[in-house]
């Protein structure tokens, strides 16, 4: 039984990596065009999003009906629900180290398969940004 947690995981992962795939999410231009609201503006990503919020929409509530998740012992919900300094800045700095990139962690993970110096340069700044966040939050506390 304790082999099947990590299972669902395996095959939830297998399932959005693919769909990031077959939709081109994985491309970086798809991204950066998506930005380009004035240029080759590509509506694809948007397309993409609103199919995972159509989904998650429908399928949350009916998730959280339940008692508890069919494998773990408990719903892990956020608990944070007001926006802050924290959030917002974090959210400029996401969306501009996105649009530089054309990347986003999913893509980023999902395109590790194509391994190039692009994509391992761009995995590499992703992990030392993440470092350096925990390391500075670690300090502030």
């Amino acid at each position: 039984m304790a082999a099947l947690p990590w299972i669902a995981a395996l095959l939830a992962g297998t399932l959005f990596g693919l769909g990031l795939s077959v939709a081109q999410m994985i491309d970086p231009a798809k991204v950066i065009n998506f930005l380009d609201l004035f240029g080759t503006w590509d509506p694809s990503l948007a397309l993409v999003m609103f199919g995972g919020l159509v989904v998650n929409a429908i399928m949350t509530p009916l998730i959280l009906k339940r008692k508890r998740p069919i494998l773990a012992e408990h719903f892990r919900l956020p608990t944070k629900i007001e926006i802050d300094a924290r959030l917002i800045i974090g959210g400029i700095i996401f969306g501009i180290g996105w649009g530089l990139a054309g990347y986003c962690p999913g893509p980023i993970i999902t395109s590790i398969s194509f391994i190039n110096m692009d994509i391992l340069t761009v995995l590499l700044a992703f992990i030392v940004g993440t470092a350096a966040t925990r390391w500075v939050l670690n300090k502030m506390n």
